[in-house]
């Protein structure tokens, strides 16, 4: 198959996948579409949301209609790295024999991650990288395709652990749920308070992603168009030269090379599911809210005057 056939077949799937999620979730359509770019590109993602607005059923129904393993970890502050990761344990003969974890699956839900202390926080960190574990000396890989979604609640901060920004790095998105409309909030009772129940259709195959995976890394860029995502990114550094006076008066730290990276990797993503062959300015512009939001670091000035990260980034585009 060629890969302009590839492409074409691809915006039919991807559109038929929105359509098998929207059977059980209501609404969320730019989450759901920047999880599903993140999964493409084998990104992780952050989803930041208070409680009730579906995050484990979005997860779970994503998963099912992808037709990858699920697994979901519910982070507390007494969960210890061997719980997420497995452990060595004696069998009948007296011999060490390793238990696989949580971590060991396709689709890993992160539920409430801020909830647990760095140290099993950076048990995540390997997994995610280099997906693989090393218990006891041993290297372990994990099966591919391999995708971290961790959940964050923003307003309960108390007795939390908040993640350190090359944590927060290694996420390809951080996306923000808000919530639904009032419709919306409608239409959900009516389906969670009935007796029917929504059958998924598996529309992929672990296969099948990774080839789109691929896929997507053979989708040619154009110069300018990297040129644009680097010097984007480079814009949101104070200190640096040719950095406006905007973000020297509000931002502490800006995006690292990552940023750069996933830019494009998201904006190749973003245009092949909307029929292109290649991406322009436009797609770098679509994803870079969703790539840039935990990457930029903001200083007291932009906390007491109310300036948020989405008005930082959008003034620099």
């Amino acid at each position: 198959m060629s890969d302009v056939t590839a492409v074409e077949n691809l915006v039919k799937k991807h559109q038929d996948l929105k359509k098998e999620i929207a059977k059980v979730i209501v609404g969320q359509e730019e989450v759901i579409e920047q999880i599903l770019l993140s999964i493409y590109t084998g990104g992780h993602s952050l989803l930041i949301g208070v409680p009730g607005l579906a995050k484990t059923l979005m997860v779970n129904t994503i998963a099912q209609t992808l037709g990858l393993d699920f697994k979901r970890i519910q982070f507390t502050p007494d969960l210890m790295p061997s719980d997420i990761l497995g452990s060595e344990v004696l069998d009948q003969n007296r011999n060490f024999k390793f238990i696989k974890g949580p971590v060991f699956g396709n689709i890993i839900l992160a539920d409430e991650i801020n909830r647990t202390p760095p140290k099993t926080q950076a048990a995540l960190l390997e997994a995610m990288q280099e997906r693989a574990v090393t218990i006891a000396g041993n290297q372990y890989k994990l099966n591919q395709p391999y995708f971290v979604l961790a959940t964050q609640n923003p307003i309960e901060q108390e007795g939390t652990y908040p993640l350190p920004e090359a944590q927060l790095d290694r996420f390809m998105f951080a996306i923000e749920l808000k919530y639904p409309s009032v419709e919306e909030e409608i239409q959900v009772v009516k389906s969670t308070t009935s007796d029917n129940q929504a059958t998924i259709d598996t529309l992929f195959t672990a296969d099948e992603i990774i080839e789109v995976q691929h896929l997507i890394r053979r989708i040619p860029v154009p110069d300018n168009v990297v040129d644009y995502a680097v010097r984007l990114v480079n814009r949101t550094r104070p200190g640096q030269e040719g950095a406006s006076e905007y973000v020297q008066n509000y931002i502490d730290w800006g995006a690292g090379p990552r940023a750069s990276q996933n830019l494009i990797l998201a904006a190749k993503a973003h245009a092949a599911t909307h029929g292109k062959f290649s991406p322009d300015i436009e797609d770098v512009k679509a994803v870079s809210l969703g790539i840039l939001r935990h990457r930029i670091l903001k200083n007291y000035k932009a906390e007491a005057e109310g300036i948020t990260e989405e008005k930082i980034i959008t003034e620099l585009l």
